[in-house]
């Protein structure tokens, strides 16, 4: 399939859009969207004139891109210090990269019908995650730096989805 015509003037944003849109139809779509991602995360004007803010009482995630027709939306998320998701599988396939500060990512396994972790690796600037759909793979992303962290993360389910689409969440 041919790429996606992109203008010499468009913004960072919208190449990244138009190279995710290319990934989500390969093969391992989950992977070629993570390495589509990766080249523009840290760009400075990559959000410019996206109004992101912080919520203090939670991580906050702020719609990018829906392709309801494709199945698939990119968010972005923002994290203050001491925010976590909660432990949870994916029921899509996802990736996920970091645009700003650094994440840990804490992997778990189940066991008996317990969630333990298994390991933790950080996640800085630039870096990427991504996973099929499948409720074993379980993790947590949080924000354990002193410094606002900002991610963008692609989800095979269109916005209006996540609800019931995204997450299945695992009691730790």
């Amino acid at each position: 399939m041919p790429a996606i015509s992109r203008p010499i003037l468009a913004s960072p944003l919208a190449h990244m859009l138009a190279d995710i849109a290319d990934a989500t139809r390969m093969n391992e779509r989950h992977v070629a969207v993570g390495l589509a991602m990766a080249p523009y995360l840290g760009q400075p004007n990559l959000l410019a004139g996206r109004d992101c803010p912080c919520n203090p009482d939670r991580y906050c995630r702020h719609l990018l891109y829906n392709d309801s027709e494709a199945g698939y939306a990119v968010v972005a998320i923002v994290w203050i210090p001491g925010q976590m998701s909660p432990v949870h599988g994916h029921r899509t396939w996802c990736a996920l990269g970091v645009h700003r500060g650094w994440l840990a990512e804490t992997w778990f396994k189940r066991e008996a019908g317990l969630v333990t972790p298994s390991g933790c690796k950080p996640r800085g600037l630039g870096a990427i995650s991504h996973s099929a759909a499948d409720l074993g793979s379980i993790h947590r992303v949080a924000n354990l730096g002193t410094e606002e962290a900002v991610s963008i993360h692609v989800y095979g389910v269109e916005f209006e989805r996540f609800g019931d689409g995204v997450n299945e969440v695992y009691a730790a």
